[in-house]
C-alpha cells in the first residue's frame, strides 16, 4: 500500500468482528491498527454482553442445580443461598481472561493498539482522543472497517437509573439479586435475562408487544421453552404496550410501576428494559466521510460489506442482522480479505441460531412455518432428550430434537433443539445441510452411545417411518 498513509488499514472497534478483520489485515502482511475507545479490548462482546451474559447463565446452571434436578428433584440446589457476588465472580474471571487473549492475539500479530475515540475528518484521516481528553492523535488510512456494535437502546420517555430501570448493559452492576423483576421486549436478550433470573427463583414478568415471541424460531420450539419458563412462574404478558415506567415505593420492596396500555398494572422490585440495540455510529462524524447512517444508528452495505464509500467497510452488528458474534468474525476476516483484493467467498447463508435461554434453544435451516408459506412439502422426525441414554444419565427429560425434510427429495431442510448442548449439536446438522445432504445420512450414521447426538438418528427414523406410513 502507499506509504502516504500511516496505516493500510485502520479499524475502530475491537470486538470480534473488529478484532478479525485486523488479524486478517496483518497476516496478509499489511500495516493494521485497531482503535478502542474503552480502557480494554474486546468490546461489548467481551466486556458487556456474549460472555459475562452466557457466563452468568453458566454459573446459574450450576448454582441453581438445573442440570441435576432431573435426577435428583427440583429442589436441588449446589448452594442454597445464592448471591449476585457467587455469580460474577465466575463472569469477571472469564471476562478476564478473555481480554488478556484478544490483546495478546492483536500484539502477537502486531496489530498496533490505539485507546481513544475516534471520528472521521475526512474519508481517510480520523483524529483519535485519548482517554479523558489526554491529546489528540490524527492517523491516515488506505481502508477503514467501522466495528462499533451497539449499546441498548433508550427511550427518552424511560427513567434509566441503572439501579431500578436497568438495560441490559447494567444487569452486570446488580448489587443483590431481586425477589421480582419485569422484562420489557422478549427478544433474545430479554428472554436470555428473563430466564436466567427464573431459574434463580425471582418472579419474572416477561411483556412484549407481539402476540408470538422469536418469530424466527419454529412455533413448536417456542412454545415449549415457555411452557418450561411458565413451571418457573415465569408470567408472559404478550401482546401488550407499556404505556409508563415510573418509581414506585410498595410495602413489598416494589421499585417500579409498570403501566400497560390495557390497564393491567405491573409492580416489581427492577426492571430489565430490552428493546434492541442501536448501532454505536453517532460519534463518529460520519458525514465528514461521506456516509450517513439509517435506522436505529446502522450503516449499509453491500455484500463484500462495502458502505457507500467503497475504501469504508463496516461489520458486525453496526450493520444488522443477523447480529451474531459467530457470523461477525467472519464478516470482519471477508472485509480485511477484500480490501487487499484477496479472493473470498461470502459468509455462508447456512447459519446457526444459538438463543442462551434456559433451556437453550439453537437452530439451523428453515422452520415449518416457513416451509408451509412456501408450499414446500416435508416431513419432521422428532427425538426426545429422555428417550436418549445420555439424556437421562445428563438429567434433562426436556430436551427434543427435530428434523425437517423433503418428502421427495429426502433433502434436510432444517435442524431445531431445544435443551442442554443445543447449541453445539446443531452443527452436526449445519454440515449436512450445507453440503445438501438428506435425512439418510443420520438413519445410516453410527454415532458414539450414549450421546445426545444419537438424537440425529432417533429422529430420523421418527421421520423416515412417517413417511412411510
Amino acid at each position: 500500500m502507499s506509504s502516504a498513509f500511516d496505516f493500510d488499514l485502520l479499524v475502530i472497534g475491537s470486538g470480534p468482528a473488529g478484532k478479525h478483520a485486523a488479524i486478517q489485515a496483518a497476516k496478509l502482511g499489511r500495516r493494521a491498527a485497531i482503535c478502542e475507545r474503552a480502557a480494554v479490548v474486546g468490546g461489548v462482546c467481551v466486556n458487556t454482553g456474549t460472555i459475562p451474559s452466557k457466563t452468568l447463565r453458566e454459573a446459574v446452571m450450576y448454582l441453581a442445580g438445573m442440570r441435576e434436578q432431573g435426577n435428583y428433584g427440583t429442589s436441588y440446589q449446589a448452594k442454597q443461598h445464592i448471591t449476585v457476588n457467587d455469580l460474577l465472580f465466575r463472569a469477571d474471571r472469564v471476562v478476564q481472561s478473555e481480554i488478556d487473549v484478544t490483546r495478546s492475539q492483536l500484539m502477537r500479530n502486531d496489530v498496533e493498539i490505539i485507546t481513544g475515540h475516534a471520528e472521521f475528518l475526512d474519508p481517510h484521516e480520523l483524529r483519535i482522543t485519548r482517554p479523558d481528553g489526554r491529546g489528540e492523535r490524527m492517523v491516515t488510512a488506505a481502508h477503514v472497517v467501522i466495528a462499533t456494535g451497539t449499546s441498548a437502546t433508550k427511550d427518552p420517555a424511560i427513567p434509566f437509573d441503572g439501579t431500578w430501570v436497568l438495560t441490559s448493559d447494567d444487569v452486570l452492576t446488580l448489587d443483590r439479586l431481586p425477589r421480582t423483576m419485569a422484562v420489557i421486549g422478549a427478544g433474545v436478550i430479554g428472554l436470555e435475562y428473563a430466564s436466567i433470573f427464573a431459574a434463580l427463583g425471582v418472579r419474572v414478568t416477561l411483556i412484549d408487544r407481539r402476540p408470538r415471541i422469536l418469530p424466527f424460531v419454529d412455533g413448536e420450539i417456542v412454545d415449549a421453552l415457555m411452557y418450561h419458563l411458565r413451571e418457573r412462574r415465569m408470567t408472559a404478558w404478550l401482546g401488550e404496550d407499556v404505556d409508563a415506567i415510573e418509581h414506585h415505593e410498595g410495602q413489598n420492596g416494589e421499585r417500579v410501576r409498570i403501566r400497560l396500555a390495557s390497564g393491567k398494572e405491573v409492580l416489581a422490585e427492577c426492571v430489565l428494559y430490552s428493546i434492541g440495540r442501536t448501532g454505536a455510529t453517532a460519534s463518529l462524524n460520519l458525514g465528514a466521510a461521506g456516509l450517513t447512517a439509517g435506522g436505529r444508528g446502522l450503516l449499509t452495505v453491500n455484500d463484500r460489506f462495502q458502505t457507500e464509500v467503497p475504501h469504508i467497510y463496516a461489520v458486525g452488528d453496526v450493520i444488522g442482522f443477523p447480529s451474531l458474534a459467530s457470523t461477525s468474525m467472519e464478516q470482519g476476516r471477508l472485509a480485511a480479505c477484500h480490501a487487499f483484493g484477496i479472493a473470498s467467498p461470502t459468509v455462508n447463508e447456512v447459519l446457526p441460531f444459538g438463543i442462551y435461554a434456559i433451556p437453550e434453544i439453537s437452530m439451523v435451516g428453515r422452520t415449518e412455518e416457513d416451509l408451509t408459506a412456501a408450499g414446500i412439502p416435508y416431513e419432521v422426525g422428532k427425538a426426545r432428550y429422555r428417550e436418549i441414554a445420555r439424556g437421562m444419565i445428563a438429567g434433562d427429560t426436556t430436551g427434543i430434537l427435530k428434523l425437517i425434510f423433503h418428502r421427495n427429495t429426502r433433502a434436510l431442510l432444517g435442524v431445531h433443539i431445544l435443551g442442554e448442548g443445543a447449541t453445539e449439536l446443531v452443527h452436526i446438522g449445519q454440515a449436512v445441510l450445507t453440503l445438501g445432504g438428506t435425512v439418510d445420512y443420520f438413519v445410516n450414521s453410527v454415532f458414539n452411545y450414549p450421546t445426545l447426538a444419537e438424537c440425529y438418528k432417533t429422529a430420523a427414523f421418527d421421520g423416515v417411518n412417517r413417511l412411510a406410513g
